[in-house]
């Protein structure tokens, strides 16, 4: 027919070339093998604790599971637990960002000791990272007379609980920040800066909704291990009970006086909490996979 297109007949395929990704896939007893392994690792190191948690909470029914929570100290483990992740979650959002910015859009002498540095928790035992702040901050320590001679308590206070859930929860703001900072480059902000932007509406206006799905990300994992987090704050906590116990130290000291239940029903809404944090996670990651797939492509040439 004129004016039709010629049709075109692919190549045939070279001896030795690569097959496509349809012919690629691995048999399928691998594949029911390495998803029964994964589910099996799932099962046993996850859903069943779990489990196990949910079913001592309530071995004894619902009256003596919300009796639980009608404690003095268990009311007052999580206040303390809720408002050092609160504080900390505000915190490290602030530095994330101050971070994430300053090591994707200057460039400075140090810049690699930087980074090295927000990684240094995941290195450092968390009991290490407690003992340090007690070193520091103690009646012995470095700093130690000058804060008693001031009348300021930092060791078995609130304080030294923050700042030992701050050491161990700031890289994750960061961390996630950096390569969405990076893969967004500086040409919109420069663009904003040319068009007369100041420094605060480049960051309200071009900045923070680039990059608001990853802060969120990174504020919902500190949020998880802030409210998790067990031996920095056991270190410089001091155990007081009503006073310095976050609700992971009670549960360890209901279950060392053999109130099961009572360990177990804390320990269970410890988990729920978890479980909350874990269902926005995959709602972020869901949004930004969307964001990324709705965000129209360029043209081609």
């Amino acid at each position: 027919m004129a004016g039709a297109p010629p049709s075109v007949t692919p190549p045939p395929r070279a001896k030795g070339a690569p097959r496509s990704a349809a012919h690629l896939t691995e048999p399928a007893w691998v594949r029911w093998l390495l998803i029964g392994i994964s589910l099996a690792f799932v099962g046993l190191f996850l859903v069943l604790p779990i489990v196990a948690v949910f079913t001592e909470a309530f071995r004894k029914g619902l009256g003596a599971y919300f009796a639980s929570f009608h404690d003095r100290a268990a009311y007052h483990a999580i206040v303390l637990t809720l408002t050092t992740t609160a504080i900390c979650v505000v915190l490290n959002g602030v530095f994330g960002i101050a971070a994430a910015w300053a090591i994707t859009k200057f460039r400075f002498v140090g810049k690699s000791i930087l980074i090295t540095l927000i990684d240094l928790p995941f290195a450092v035992s968390p009991v290490i990272s407690g003992l340090v702040f007690v070193l520091l901050f103690g009646l012995q320590g470095v700093f130690g007379g000058w804060f008693q001679d001031h009348d300021i308590r930092i060791i078995f206070a609130l304080p030294g609980i923050v700042l030992a859930t701050l050491f161990v929860t700031f890289p994750f703001v960061a961390r996630e920040l950096i390569p969405v900072m990076q893969a967004q480059g500086t040409e919109e902000e420069e663009a904003a800066r040319v068009l007369g932007a100041g420094g605060f509406t480049i960051f309200w206006r071009v900045t923070l909704p680039a990059i608001k799905w990853g802060l969120l990300y990174g504020l919902i994992l500190c949020s998880a291990r802030a409210m998790g987090e067990f031996g920095a704050v056991s270190v410089v906590s001091g155990h007081i009970r009503n006073q310095t116990n976050t609700l992971p130290l009670h549960i360890e000291i209901l279950y060392n006086e053999y109130q099961f239940v009572a360990s177990f029903a804390c320990a269970s809404l410890l988990s729920l909490l978890a479980v909350i944090t874990l269902i926005i996670k995959r709602f972020i990651e869901w949004r930004m996979h969307h964001d990324e797939t709705a965000s129209p492509s360029e043209p081609t040439p």
